[in-house]
């Protein structure tokens, strides 16, 4: 999860009565003693709490104390972090892993059950989804954090085959980084694996085959693994202008023999020579590429700026500067003369935007308690789900089995005690014996729970009470006359604000900004700089294929006309 950086919408301290909150939702989150909580959430420390995105955009909650992030929010779980569990390493159900597994976590893996070592007493009792540690070889402060994705005996009836543990956040990842980045404590194991089994020994040998070449990438991570025996020596301390001491005079099988020797260790030091060569080599190239890229990049700058940059453009955002002036230089091999045009800078952005698939909004009604007499005849319970041409098509079933047409007027349906209780107020009780078939409908359709499902290409629909939240535009006055236009609920329709903020800043060329809405966890309001509601409704109605029914405040636009002289 923490793999690549995240972006944080807000850090501030967290008030007396949420600090209160958050001890008692841990305590009941992870049973802990009054010791324990203590330690982990202590009432006088600096507390923070931190909203952040991740690369993916899932929203998260991270609780800070005292600059170490300690505890997750995600859907509504918590998740204690490395340096909590260091804090209290028993917290967890833990599996223990080798040293060389470390590498291939902290790139994103999951733990596969081959890394596994199983403890002599047998693997800790778990079901699938429960919140796991992982700890290293010897040492019971955990490196990682996952969810199980089988129960114990699943993972054993699998042979210890398969995926384990699905990692969520490791040591040396990008939320650890944020803390103090501090090193895990040496907390002495229950068990000692110092005298392995022979099929452990071999398991260990294959799984370190198997991260040897990526571990070898990983240099933050390598330098913290043992080192094996044998390494080879300093090239920095070998000396190959050696004067040779004179020797005695050796009989001619001798000397056959040593000039053999000598060749093989003249052969050896080439090689030695060699390798040390290629790397210096391969320094002098990577330094050459780093300042081949400065190179590029200091002169996509000053094009941009005497070419298309104009002063009312700065200060330049990074990533406007990449998008407009960077990708279209990376269209030709940059020569100035052959720049990118206009239609290759937005075929650009056409393949580097997300691509985006509108919902299908469909409305009905749920059976109420009050109507549901109504409906049994039909075998519904309440809650059932209709449309609203199944409640008159139900409605009128009714009516006619239960010979409620008025014989003289076929216009009206007479009012029977089921429907009087269903329908009618209780002032109407005595004075109405008739209804049309017009009001009819309509009262049942006020009384049922009027519902809406939202279903997304390849997901599972998401069913709500009430009307579907409509997009909100609108236009509000800031200090010194200045007007913003304020974007809200895109959330509903599966739109990314920071995407719709990007394209707007583009098309507008006004500041964008993103904040969270008060009293909320993960609504955003997007903000745009002047009266932009026409390139709001354009953006979401052409571009995004959003319904003008669902967006409200598109009258707000400014009135098009001719200006005063």
């Amino acid at each position: 999860m923490f793999a690549k950086s995240f972006r944080v919408k807000s850090n501030s301290a967290i008030k007396g009565s949420d600090r209160r909150k958050l001890r008692a939702d841990i305590q009941a989150a992870f049973s802990l003693s009054a010791d324990q909580l203590s330690r982990l959430i202590p009432n006088k420390e600096d507390l923070n709490v931190m909203k952040m995105y991740l690369h993916k955009g899932e929203a998260v909650t991270v609780y800070v104390l005292n600059k170490n992030p300690i505890f997750f929010e995600m859907d509504k779980r918590f998740y204690p972090t490395v340096y909590a569990l260091w804090t209290c390493p028993d917290l967890l159900a833990s599996f223990t892993t080798w040293p060389a597994v470390l590498p291939k976590l902290v790139g994103g893996a999951d733990l596969m059950l081959p890394g596994v070592i199983l403890p002599p007493t047998g693997l800790p009792e778990v079901l699938q989804g429960d919140l796991c540690a992982i700890t290293l070889v010897d040492n019971r402060a955990p490196v990682a954090i996952g969810l199980a994705s089988m129960s114990t005996a699943e993972m054993l009836e699998a042979g210890m085959k398969g995926k384990g543990i699905t990692t969520l956040h490791t040591y040396l990842d990008q939320l650890w980084a944020f803390g103090e980045k501090t090193h895990p404590p040496v907390i002495a194991a229950e068990h000692s694996y110092s005298e392995e089994t022979g099929d452990q020994e071999e398991e260990k040998e294959e799984v370190e085959e198997e991260v040897n070449v990526e571990a070898a990438g990983v240099e933050n991570v390598a330098a913290m693994l043992p080192s094996a025996e044998g390494d080879a020596p300093d090239l920095n301390s070998l000396s190959l202008n050696v004067e040779p001491e004179p020797e005695p005079v050796a009989s001619p099988t001798e000397q056959d023999s040593n000039s053999e020797l000598e060749a093989s260790e003249n052969v050896h030091l080439t090689e030695i020579s060699k390798d040390a060569d290629s790397q210096q080599d391969a320094a002098e190239i990577a330094r050459t590429t780093q300042e081949q890229m400065d190179e590029i990049l200091l002169q996509c700058f000053l094009h941009a700026l005497k070419r298309k940059v104009k002063k009312a453009d700065l200060p330049l955002l990074a990533s406007t500067f990449l998008k407009n002036h960077m990708y279209p230089c990376c269209l030709k091999s940059f020569v100035i003369a052959e720049t990118a045009t206009d239609d290759e800078v937005v075929k650009i952005d056409r393949e580097t935007e997300i691509f985006y698939q509108p919902p299908e909004i469909s409305s009905f009604y749920s059976v109420s308690s009050r109507l549901l007499p109504l409906f049994e005849h039909a075998g519904l319970k309440k809650d059932a789900t209709l449309s609203s041409v199944d409640v008159r098509n139900i409605i009128t079933s009714y009516v006619k089995s239960n010979e409620l047409i008025d014989a003289c007027n076929k216009n009206y349906v007479i009012v029977n005690p089921t429907l009087c209780d269903c329908i009618l107020e209780k002032c109407e009780h005595h004075t109405v014996t008739k209804l049309k078939w017009d009001d009819l409908f309509a009262r049942c359709l006020e009384r049922l729970q009027e519902c809406h499902q939202v279903s997304f290409p390849g997901q599972k629909p998401i069913i709500r009470k009430g009307c579907i939240k409509h997009i909100i535009i609108d236009v509000a006055q800031r200090a010194s006359n200045k007007k913003v236009t304020l974007i809200k609920n895109l959330e509903v329709y599966g739109i990314d604000p920071q995407a719709i903020g990007n394209a707007l800043q583009l098309k507008a060329q006004a500041s964008v900004t993103l904040s969270l809405i008060p009293g909320t966890k993960d609504k955003i309001v997007v903000q745009v700089q002047g009266n932009q509601v026409n390139h709001v409704a354009k953006l979401l109605t052409e571009e995004y294929s959003i319904p003008s029914k669902y967006i409200q405040g598109l009258n707000k636009a400014p009135k098009s006309g001719k200006k005063r002289r």
